[in-house]
């Protein structure tokens, strides 16, 4: 059966503000249009810690154009309550040896899902140890992300780190589209791809597949 991982969401916060709690969130960020929208949604309801951790980002140049951008990005909008940042380390090795053997293998497989769960792997270590109520990622506002892989993830590595994953998949309710707009507002670097450099190889068959 499909999980509808929004309406789990809409009835987590549900719950919460009728008990009048702010939880605290640690939230794994890949750039700044992404987080744009889930920001403005989760401000609303929690204390955010945004981890921007992406050793697959590939060059450096990039990433550190990325971080500069959610960065400003940050210190731009306003939220209902605290948001702040917190950069983990860029060490592309650690993407590679991970990729290793999945090189030639196409954009969305099991690579993808590695490296989903090599950094959201990160996120739910360290929101264990600063004693978050919450970790989850921004990884599915995406229309070319695995919402359903996604949340997989996020459950099993809840349940080894003893913190509770947020179900997501923040592309519904016009999630995405949003993320559009608020690019627009704040003027944000939109990248044409994901960020290693297996999905840099062909950007165009990435645009292709969003428009699918």
């Amino acid at each position: 059966m499909n999980r509808n991982y929004q309406k789990e969401l809409e009835k987590l916060l549900a719950q919460q503000e009728s008990n009048g709690q702010v939880p605290r969130l640690f939230l794994h960020a890949c750039c700044a249009p992404c987080s744009s929208y889930v920001l403005e949604y989760l401000s609303r309801y929690f204390s955010i810690t945004v981890f921007f951790y992406n050793p697959n980002i590939s060059p450096k140049e990039e990433y550190t154009k990325r971080v500069e951008e959610i960065r400003r990005m940050i210190g731009e909008m306003s939220f209902e309550h605290p948001v702040e940042f917190l950069e983990g380390e860029y060490c592309p090795q650690d993407f590679y040896e991970m990729a290793k053997g999945m090189e030639d293998i196409p954009e969305g497989g099991e690579r993808c899902f590695g490296c989903y769960r090599m950094r959201m792997e990160e996120a739910a270590r360290l929101a264990q140890k600063g004693g978050y109520d919450y970790f989850t990622t921004t990884l599915s506002i995406s229309p070319l992300k695995n919402a359903a892989k996604i949340n997989e993830i996020g459950e099993e590595l809840g349940e080894i780190y003893k913190v509770s994953h947020l179900p997501s998949d923040f592309k519904k309710k016009n999630g995405y589209k949003r993320s559009i707009e608020l690019s627009a507002q704040y003027g944000l670097y939109r990248q044409n791809y994901c960020g290693c450099v297996f999905s840099r190889r062909n950007p165009d068959e990435t645009e292709k597949n969003k428009k699918n």
